[in-house]
């Protein structure tokens, strides 16, 4: 699969100099894990939570239909799973599809393939995520984590309609779909756009692999999850379908926020494609500038999210594995002061919160560009 496509190639950014913030913080994060002897993959206590959440995931699942339960209990079960799927997603899937877990690549695969059972499709979450999010944050018009067809104005550049006014309020309704998108409409529509707009260039070979792998993936997921509870449990047909759309909706809710608040908070920039194509910044100081940590003190949290409250270092290596996150911060904070570069963060997950909130009051403002 070629992602060198016609949208993005033609934008660049400056090669960083010799002395450089990017070359510094390179020497030091290569420096600490020789320092310390480690490898910057998923150790001991990162395979012990990649165990930790597929079981809040699958045994609550396995439990349900095993004991049979009653009403409350079955939309209890796909409460809990729905915290589980959240976990695998942040805390498992996300560090894989980065090639973060493990120095092999078919493990990483193996990995990063857990996000079919949490209704997603491996090959358009990498275009979506890896390659437009990561390469071009915060850049309207190319990352399309900012991109909601409207509905939400989440870049100072993006048209104002009158119902924005209001996005601070409906926000928080049409995150909660966020996954129910993803396993009905999302991935079947960026397969398609993705391959017209050459963001991956498929041969039709693999674009016929791909649409084989999405339409059985879907159907799997629908019959292990809605349709096996309906089948089996001793419920009335609905009550395995609410529990169904309860999971997707708090999933939903959960990954949009997290994934919002390293981004667009009131204090990181945002940015525009220049007349010729060239960013202002080197990449790495485009990530610094354009990303957020936040409760970083937080070892809950930070346990819970898979290390996206260091959204910052994730940012600048996404191929270091999250659980070391905590360690390197440090690092590039100090690496920051020392080159007078920002580091921003909120101190903690409430603090966040505002600020996203604040985004949205401010975007939602026909005069604010």
């Amino acid at each position: 699969m070629n992602t060198d496509n016609a949208r993005t190639s033609s934008v660049r950014f400056p090669k960083p100099s010799a002395e450089s913030f990017s070359v510094e913080l390179r020497k030091r994060v290569n420096q600490y894990f020789k320092d310390k002897s480690i490898a910057p993959k998923a150790n001991g206590a990162m395979k012990f939570k990649t165990i930790a959440m597929l079981s809040l995931y699958f045994l609550p699942y396995i439990a349900m239909l095993v004991f049979n339960p009653p009403v409350w209990a079955v939309l209890v079960t796909f409460i809990i799973m729905g915290f589980g799927m959240s976990g695998v997603g942040m805390s498992v899937m996300h560090d894989a599809a980065h090639g973060a877990y493990a120095k092999s690549p078919r493990i990483n695969n193996l990995v990063a393939s857990s996000i079919y059972l949490i209704s997603g499709n491996l090959t358009t979450w990498q275009l979506q995520h890896n390659v437009l999010h990561h390469t071009y944050t915060n850049i309207d018009g190319l990352d399309d984590d900012l991109d909601t067809h409207g509905l939400l104005r989440l870049h100072p550049s993006q048209p104002y309609k009158g119902r924005h006014k209001y996005q601070v309020f409906y926000a928080p309704l049409l995150y909660s779909l966020l996954t129910l998108n993803w396993v009905t409409m999302k991935d079947f529509s960026q397969l398609i756009r993705y391959n017209k707009q050459g963001v991956a260039n498929f041969t039709k070979k693999e674009l016929k692999a791909e649409w084989y792998k999405l339409v059985i993936s879907k159907l799997v997921y629908f019959t292990l999850f809605p349709v096996l509870p309906i089948i089996l449990l001793d419920v009335s047909w609905y009550i395995p379908l609410l529990g169904f759309v309860m999971m997707h909706v708090i999933a939903g809710f959960i990954l949009s926020f997290v994934f919002q608040l390293a981004h667009v908070v009131d204090h990181v920039e945002t940015k525009e494609v220049p007349a010729e194509k060239l960013m202002g910044d080197a990449f790495l100081e485009h990530q610094l500038k354009t990303t957020s940590d936040f409760a970083r003190r937080s070892k809950l949290v930070g346990w819970f999210v898979g290390g996206l409250n260091f959204q910052v270092e994730h940012h600048l290596f996404p191929h270091i594995c999250h659980i070391h996150y905590p360690a390197i911060s440090e690092i590039v904070k100090k690496t920051a002061q020392d080159f007078n570069l920002p580091y921003y963060e909120h101190r903690t997950l409430v603090e966040a919160i505002r600020a996203h909130l604040n985004s949205l009051k401010m975007y939602g403002k026909p005069d604010f560009a």
